[in-house]
């Protein structure tokens, strides 16, 4: 088998699914974030507020090439902006790597941060407006690295049983 790496902007589900599609194919399934956090020992908001977006980053880097690299089978959730530092899109068709973006429109992406702003540093402090303007900037410089990604699946208005069914097709 290969691993399957999910990308995608904050909220679009990279996790659930990642998660979901884990239990339905059988394959371990990390979380890049999670990895990063038990490496530093600190949460993500704390590694952006203790060490800054360039640390992040770095360390963003080094374990998803790690984890590509290896010979493991596994489904990885990579954070939003995984794709677009450091060349980390040039890993997404690496050997023996599928990589899926799950695409959002903005209004559904707006929904769904709007509830979770507590837990994502990047828009926490935003108001709805200004998230607005934040989204629309950031999927536009974003655009070119998601899509470098093997599939696309349009993930807006859909369960996450339906969102893993559509990938189950794309992999067989």
């Amino acid at each position: 088998m290969k691993k399957v790496i999910l990308v995608g902007y904050m909220a679009v589900g990279k996790t659930t699914i990642a998660q979901l599609l884990s239990k339905q194919i059988g394959l371990k399934y990390v979380d890049l974030d999670n990895l990063i956090e038990e490496k530093t020992t600190l949460s993500i908001s704390e590694l952006f507020t203790l060490k800054g977006e360039i640390f992040f980053r770095r360390m963003e880097h080094e374990i998803f090439k790690e984890i590509t690299a290896n010979e493991e089978s596994l489904i990885i959730s990579t954070g939003g902006g995984t794709p677009c530092y450091a060349d980390n899109h040039l890993l997404l068709n690496g050997k023996n790597c599928i990589s899926i973006y799950l695409n959002a429109s903005i209004p559904v992406i707006i929904e769904r941060l709007i509830s979770e702003k507590k837990t994502r540093p990047l828009v926490a402090n935003q108001s709805e407006e200004e998230l607005k303007e934040f989204v629309a900037k950031h999927l536009f410089e974003r655009s070119y690295f998601y899509n470098q990604a093997t599939f696309k699946v349009n993930i807006d208005h859909k369960t996450p049983a339906v969102i893993v069914a559509e990938i189950l097709q794309l992999l067989d």
